[in-house]
């Protein structure tokens, strides 16, 4: 059973599974971590320990450190994480570091919503070992664990089959994570495109939904250069038949890279055109402003006329003049409020 945060293995405060696997089978039986490497190496063959840690303190993983030979720096970075996907290889020891993701479901979309969530798992790859340390409330490798043991002939391949599953499941989040993250888009692209009257969308949802992308995008562009070293170099500690599954894995990351690479292509030009709708709609009402003042600008000028109040004027010791006034005013508001209304200024 593994046993993910906040519950705790009774193995030891962070580590939540440790087994020993020989020929592909998990041996019964508790053993801690010296107990387990010692009777694989005690036994040698096929076999090799298998150690999952959820976020260790620096005191929970000297231990381990020491007892497998871990390098200072990768021991480092796996205790405090945060770190973009990487392969390393110190002597006989792979370190690799993955970032995790999971779509965060939500009603609506607003200009303050999670919608890509990360962790992050770090394994050490060595000839009898595998130890992996997993950052973050998601990607349990419970599930994946089981699935392996029903695949004993695959599991016998040693560690490197464990770091293929892993990858692989993690690369596999991906593609869900980007088929969801385009569902949104969707969303977002029609209420753009509404008809007048509709709900619209807003910048601040469209920016953030670019901003998650974007978080997306750091899990993923940089673990092309690893999954290539692992499927096109020989190393020691890959075993020659897992290097070619690395392919596989690699070709679902291109998969997901060319899609987010579009998504982004896409939030862009949704982007430009609900700001476009925006410079429209101000339009608009600049000219609807504008169409009103020069209807109100005909009775201002003759008042302003009529008010000056000299002697001698036009008509005004008429009887009809004021009447004849208030038409001439009224016709040509009318007249300007017509042709605006055919122009679609008002």
């Amino acid at each position: 059973m593994d046993l993910a945060h906040p519950a705790r293995s009774p193995l030891g405060t962070a580590v939540v599974n440790c087994a020993v696997y020989r020929n592909g089978v998990r041996r019964e039986g508790h053993r801690t971590a010296a107990e387990a490497i010692g009777y694989v190496r005690r036994r040698p063959g096929r076999g090799f320990v298998w150690i999952g840690l959820h976020e260790p303190s620096e005191e929970e993983f000297a231990g381990l450190a020491e007892l497998f030979g871990l390098h200072p720096l990768a021991v480092e970075d796996a205790v405090h994480a945060h770190q973009r996907p990487k392969l390393e290889r110190y002597d006989d020891t792979l370190f690799t570091v993955l970032k995790t993701v999971r779509y965060v479901e939500h009603a609506q979309l607003t200009s303050t919503s999670e919608v890509v969530e990360t962790g992050e798992i770090m394994v050490f790859t060595g000839p009898d070992f595998v130890v992996t340390v997993r950052h973050g409330g998601h990607g349990s490798l419970g599930p994946l664990r089981e699935s392996l043991e029903a695949q004993s002939e695959h599991l016998a391949k040693g560690p490197s089959a464990v770091l293929h599953a892993i990858a692989d499941q993690v690369v596999d989040h991906y593609l869900d994570v980007a088929a969801a993250v385009r569902d949104d888009i969707d969303e977002i692209e029609a209420l753009v495109f509404a008809e007048a009257g509709a709900r619209r969308s807003e910048p601040g949802q469209i920016y953030q939904l670019k901003r998650e992308l974007l978080e997306l995008k750091r899990a993923v562009a940089p673990l092309d250069r690893p999954l290539q070293q692992l499927s096109e170099t020989a190393m020691p500690m890959i075993d020659p038949d897992i290097r070619r599954y690395f392919r596989d894995v690699a070709d679902h990351l291109t998969r997901v890279s060319e899609q987010i690479t579009g998504y982004d292509a896409l939030i862009d030009s949704i982007l430009q055109a609900n700001l476009a709708q925006v410079t429209v709609a101000q339009n608009e009402d600049m000219r609807k402003i504008t169409a009103w003042a020069a209807i109100i600008a005909v009775p201002t000028m003759v008042c302003g006329v009529y008010g000056m109040n000299f002697d001698h004027m036009p008509e005004l010791g008429w009887t009809f003049g004021y009447p004849l006034v208030l038409t001439i005013i009224a016709t040509a508001c009318l007249l300007l409020h017509r042709g605006f209304r055919r122009n679609g200024w008002l």
